[in-house]
């Protein structure tokens, strides 16, 4: 039975490969199985053992935390120190139960732990409510008495001792887990190697059986093969091969091409002969009676017509020039237009076009006894150059052959060239006899051609005239772009100068109001600390004016670098609503956001330059509605474009005045006594960045019902993606007014639920060098430091600042403005940072010419850190607060 079975090479390669796969298999399972072991105690004791040192941890914190309140709040008898004694207290024994779980194996760990239990409650019953209540009922002696005696301290330092002992044990525990664990690992390597080494054994014994039973039959095929090229190229000899494997397929193959090639001689030895044949022939009609009496009997054809290109362009045709075999004058149409029949359509198509079994058509050969019909029919395109010269049809009793069809192919590619070389030789005739003729007619038309001549040279003049009065035009243009340029850059450096400009007395107008509004001392009167406000308030606005001018210009100057990234379309509904509901709130709109279940989850565009578009139209909506709501939505179009739409219920917009809105500076009620604020800058600006962004904002509103405004977004491709980012590279170098970002500020670390009063604690008594040549940022910036308690020593430039440096440099923070006269703060901080007493104090550099790489320029020239004005206080003294925090850690 085995016997009957065809065991080919495949079946053969395949019971090897799978004895292989065997082999390998039970070897990755085993070591599969040994590593998921080894993995699954790894992770159980990883996690373990992080998770008892971080509970261990937490219940120290929250002692710690509890004694740290205790204290604070008997000293200073402020009720919010107590938040984190409480919150401690609620949280340790929560901590402890879960910490007792884990070291349920260990008794002597479980025993201390009771014990660290006992001494927190002993503390807290005994030493901190006690010590609470008496500072509650103001009974400062017996607080005092009780710390004399401090039992607290000496449970807290008990409390230590206990917690650093489990935390020792749990670390020698850790070791062993792990000394255990890497035994395990060495014993695993080894058996790995072991099976490896079984496992390639094993392979190799198998390999060599399978490959040795195909190359014994592959070695027969290989004489036989070297006996039929040693046989004086017999294409005719045929191999032979008993086996019932793939070796007999490559001996059938072999034949095959044997036969094959068999054929291609044939057909090479043909060509050749009809190539021969051509030679020496200088008519078509001799041309083409030759080829069909030689070609005819090649392909087994009884009847063949030679069909010649004449005309051109819509006049060309077919014009019978020969036949063969052919009876009467009917036998062929004498004239065939391009596309008619199957002759006319192979001159158009010009490919080889087939016809069998030709059944219930009129008979076509003949002999001198009786007429016959064919049996098919071959039509043969010849050309030369991709252009077609003529059109030979055979037909025949028999069906013609796939290698009839080849011969007709390798015979056309050759004859083209033949047809074409005698019809030149003809027309080289023809126009030798016609040159004679044309000659004379020359001759009398060289008379008329000086005249030509004369008049084209007249002509020449005014065309050279033309072309100067154009070149001077293209100069003049040229002159002209180049001026338009230069006011472009000069108002570029003009916004950039008076960014500076306007920021820097608005910083002083800000901080000085910002003071007055707080009115911490209690100086001013209700109606003057309202004044402060509004002045504030105005100053903020012309802020946000100066932002939109400078928005607008870099629009218009094309400098706008766009920053292309996945934006999270679920995260936005937040961002809007943390923004809007305040507003929404204050003037009683209702505000709601509506997602379609159909988004992707992620967008390709400009996040920033998305959510200053929506920031934009929401305020707008809610500047011009009084009551109803305003809704943003988010929708996906049908031709993949991202649609979002703010809906109000406001004030609406006249027909007459909805493409006028989107230009800078138009409003609705663009009247000199309007109701609303604004300067109109806002949909100038969203228009401007849609259009970057590759979308369109469309407008649908009615006047007293409400508007909608959609912005309609692309997805923007990888290419897309990658031309902007080339974009931006070119960009780079030019200089960009970011007037609306704010550099990145550093936070403060810590607990975030630090009090005032700690800051000012941190400020209390600390001495500033603020360097700054503006008497009025000056006067702002000294009396809103002063009043947080610090001593600040002015130097109004940088040569000024180094030269104080020289003879105190007892300051623990610097400001440093950045534009001053003299020296500016670039240099100064480098000249800082040169000695070496300098080098660790702290300085914050104050810039009102918010350049995009100012912060960067800041870091690399020394500072520690960067602000832009106009200042806001509060992150002033935030970053201030940071600095100082650490240069005391330090």
């Amino acid at each position: 039975m085995l016997r009957a079975f065809k065991f080919n090479i495949r079946t053969k390669i395949a019971i090897g490969y799978f004895l292989i796969l065997i082999c390998l298999g039970t070897s990755i399972v085993t070591v599969t199985d040994r590593i998921e072991a080894l993995q699954n105690e790894v992770e159980t004791i990883t996690t373990r053992d992080v998770e008892v040192h971080n509970l261990i941890a937490s219940i120290q914190y929250d002692a710690v935390s509890m004694e740290t309140a205790q204290r604070g709040y008997i000293i200073t008898g402020d009720e919010s120190y107590l938040d984190p004694y409480d919150k401690g207290k609620s949280q340790w024994e929560s901590n402890y139960n879960s910490l007792y779980t884990y070291i349920a194996d260990n008794s002597s760990t479980q025993k201390q732990l009771e014990e660290i239990k006992l001494t927190i409650q002993e503390w807290i019953s005994k030493a901190a409510e006690p010590t609470i209540e008496m500072k509650r009922e103001g009974r400062e002696a017996d607080i005092i008495a009780f710390f004399q005696n401090d039992v607290g301290k000496q449970r807290m330092d008990s409390l230590r001792s206990k917690f650093d002992a489990i935390g020792n044990q749990e670390v020698q525990a850790t070791k062993l887990h792990i000394m255990d664990l890497e035994n395990k690992n060495r014993i695993l390597t080894i058996g790995i190697y072991l099976l490896l080494l079984a496992a390639t054994i094993i392979s190799f014994m198998i390999v060599s059986f399978v490959s040795g039973s195909i190359v014994k039959t592959i070695k027969q095929v290989v004489e036989t093969i070297k006996e039929i090229a040693s046989s004086g190229g017999n294409l005719a000899t045929r191999i032979k091969v008993n086996s019932k494997d793939e070796i007999k397929d490559l001996g059938d193959a072999t034949n095959e091409l044997l036969a094959s090639l068999e054929a291609k001689s044939w057909i090479q030895s043909k060509v050749a002969e009809v190539a021969t044949m051509t030679q020496g022939i200088n008519d078509l009609q001799v041309l083409a009676r030759t080829f069909l009496t030689k070609v005819a009997p090649m392909v087994n054809a009884s009847y063949g017509v030679f069909y010649i290109r004449k005309g051109a362009g819509d006049q060309q045709r077919l014009e019978k020039l020969a036949s063969y075999a052919s009876s009467g004058e009917d036998a062929g149409k004498s004239e065939i237009r391009f596309g008619e029949g199957l002759a006319g359509q192979c001159a158009i198509e010009k490919r080889i076009f087939l016809i069998n079994q030709t059944k219930d058509h009129a008979p076509l050969i003949s002999t001198g006894l009786f007429q016959m019909e064919p049996r098919s029919i071959l039509i043969v395109p010849v050309e030369y150059e991709d252009r077609l010269e003529a059109v030979i049809e055979f037909a025949s009793l028999e069906s013609f052959t796939t290698q009839h069809l080849k011969l007709m192919e390798e015979v056309e590619k050759d004859f083209g060239i033949a047809v074409n070389n005698v019809a030149g030789r003809m027309e080289v005739e023809r126009l030798l006899s016609e040159s004679q003729v044309l000659t004379e007619e020359l001759q009398m038309q060289q008379e008329e051609m000086r005249m030509t001549t004369e008049h084209l040279e007249e002509q020449y003049l005014v065309a050279e005239q033309k072309t100067k009065e154009l070149e001077k035009a293209k100069e003049e243009l040229e002159d002209y772009s180049e001026q338009l340029e230069k006011s472009s850059q000069y108002k570029s450096n003009f916004l950039a100068n008076m960014s500076h400009e306007l920021r820097t007395p608005l910083n002083s107008i800000l901080i000085l109001s910002q003071l007055l509004s707080e009115n911490e001392n209690h100086t001013l009167s209700e109606d003057e600390e309202g004044y402060a406000k509004v002045i504030h308030t105005s100053g903020t606005d012309l802020l946000k004016l100066i932002d939109d001018i400078l928005d607008l210009s870099k629009i218009e100057a094309g400098k706008v670098i766009l920053t292309v990234d996945e934006v999270n379309l679920t995260e936005i509904p937040e961002l809007m609503k943390l923004t809007f509901n305040p507003i929404a709130e204050k003037r009683g709109v209702a505000f709601a956001i509506d997602m379609a279940e159909n988004l992707p989850a992620v967008w390709y565009t400009d996040g920033q330059r998305l959510q200053q578009i929506l920031k934009n139209l929401l305020s707008n909506a809610f500047k011009f509605t009084e009551k109803g709501s305003v809704r943003l939505g988010f929708d996906h179009t049908d031709d993949g474009m991202l649609a979002i739409s703010v809906t109000d219920t406001g004030i609406g917009i006249p027909k007459d005045k909805q493409k006028l809105i989107f230009e800078a500076f138009q409003q609705v009620d663009g009247k000199t006594n309007r109701i609303y604020g604004g300067t109109g800058l806002g949909l100038s600006i969203c228009n401007e960045f849609v259009k970057l962004l590759g979308g369109s904002i469309k407008l649908d509103s009615t006047l007293g019902e409400g508007s909608c405004f959609t912005v309609y977004l692309p997805l923007l491709s990888q290419e897309m993606v990658d031309i902007i980012q080339m974009a931006q590279m070119e960009a780079s170098a030019a200089i960009e007014i970011t007037g609306t970002e704010q550099p990145e500020q550093t936070q403060p670390s810590g607990e975030e639920a630090a009090e005032e009063h700690v800051a000012g604690c941190v400020f209390a008594g600390k001495k500033v060098l603020l360097v700054e040549d503006d008497a009025r940022n000056v006067f702002a910036l000294v009396n809103a430091l002063e009043n947080k308690k610090m001593q600040v020593t002015v130097a109004g430039n940088g040569r000024a600042c180094m030269d104080l440096l020289k003879d105190n440099k007892d300051f623990d923070l610097v400001l440093m403005d950045i534009m001053m006269p003299l020296m500016d703060g670039y240099e100064t901080m480098r000249e800082m940072r040169k000695q070496p007493e300098l080098q660790a104090m702290p300085i914050i550099a104050l810039t009102a010419k918010a350049m995009k790489s100012d912060r960067d320029k800041c870091l690399e020239a020394g500072a520690s850190d960067y602000i832009s004005k106009p200042l806001q206080m509060d992150q002033l003294y935030s970053l201030m607060q940071v600095w100082l925090t650490k240069q005391v850690g330090s």
